[in-house]
């Protein structure tokens, strides 16, 4: 389990160095990365949007950022969050372009994918990172960054956020953004651990008083970084378990011979959950109803409200609703 044997310092900060610049053929990688994505998300195709990821330079920037944080290294910061920014902005601006004129404005199931990040989307990007600075630290390099950026996705979340732009749809917008984000940061704070962990040398100051100033202020950045991601953690777990209890709610209560459910919704709100059911066949008495909020407490969920929705005029209105 020794790191530090195999460790190439110089070369993974020189390679580090470079995937942060966005200029000449890395600025033309990700605009075409981003198109590719963007028809890959609008055609429902895995391959295509696997392709985009492989192409896709945006770890550079965000590995970056964890470097300079375990190197107090101010100047990189800097660097790496400006290029980040300005790839975020031509990310989402190209992506939202392409939906625009598209003829194809459907939302399809790997663009929904995107937009509802859970518990796992927050492992894999800890584990993801974890591996990808490990293998860019070897002076043998793997096949494991390939694999990274395929598998922490931070391609399709911001052409997802794109489409949302571009259609005006906000909910998918953001919750978009929120999973590129969550990647961002957790990449981001694992690169930091690791390079601590892996002894890297701290960027020296002559002057001992701009040293502390900037060992001061990058501190703050990552528990800046840290504080955030940290309530999207806890919202993300909190969700997550929401949904699996009400999964659970469901297959444990809901056995009525004459009836089915039809349709569901599991309505995450911090204040006041929501499961909404669709019943078709024979409607439920106000007993059977109130036996099934009984239950709501014995799965966590005393406060989420039961709505039961029962068509009762016929096939004509069950076909409306």
């Amino acid at each position: 389990f020794h790191l530090r044997d195999e460790a190439d310092e110089e070369g993974t900060i020189a390679d580090i160095k470079r995937s942060i610049e966005f200029r000449g053929a890395n600025l033309w990688a990700l605009v075409f990365a981003v198109f590719i994505a963007s028809v890959g998300l609008n055609i429902n195709s895995t391959a295509v949007i696997i392709g985009a990821m492989l192409i896709s330079p945006l770890m550079g920037p965000i590995m970056g950022m964890g470097l300079s944080l375990g190197t107090n290294d101010l100047e990189l910061l800097k660097r790496s969050m400006r290029n980040l920014g300005v790839a975020v902005f031509i990310a989402v601006l190209t992506s939202a372009l392409y939906f625009m004129i598209t003829p194809l404005d459907q939302a399809q199931s790997e663009l929904l994918a995107r937009t509802q990040p859970t518990i796992f989307d927050v492992l894999i990007a800890i584990f993801g990172g974890s591996i990808g600075i490990i293998a860019s630290s070897r002076k043998e390099k793997t096949n494991a960054i390939p694999g990274v950026a395929i598998a922490t996705a931070l391609m399709p979340p911001l052409c997802t956020a794109g489409y949302g732009l571009a259609n005006a749809q906000w909910a998918y917008f953001f919750g978009a953004f929120y999973l590129f984000f969550i990647n961002s940061v957790f990449i981001c704070l694992t690169t930091f651990v690791f390079v601590r962990l892996l002894r890297f040398r701290p960027v020296s100051f002559i002057d001992p008083v701009r040293e502390k100033r900037v060992r001061f202020y990058l501190g703050l950045f990552a528990v800046l970084t840290i504080i955030p991601s940290v309530y999207a953690a806890i919202s993300v777990v909190q969700e997550t378990l929401f949904r699996s209890r009400t999964e659970q709610f469901i297959a444990q209560n809901f056995h009525f011979k004459d009836t089915q459910i039809i349709k569901q919704e599991a309505v995450f709100d911090r204040q006041k959950p929501t499961l909404k059911l669709m019943l078709m066949g024979e409607p439920l008495s106000s007993k059977e109803q109130d036996l099934l909020v009984s239950q709501l407490p014995n799965y966590q969920l005393s406060n989420t409200e039961l709505v039961l929705q029962q068509p009762t005029k016929g096939s004509a209105e069950l076909e409306k609703e």
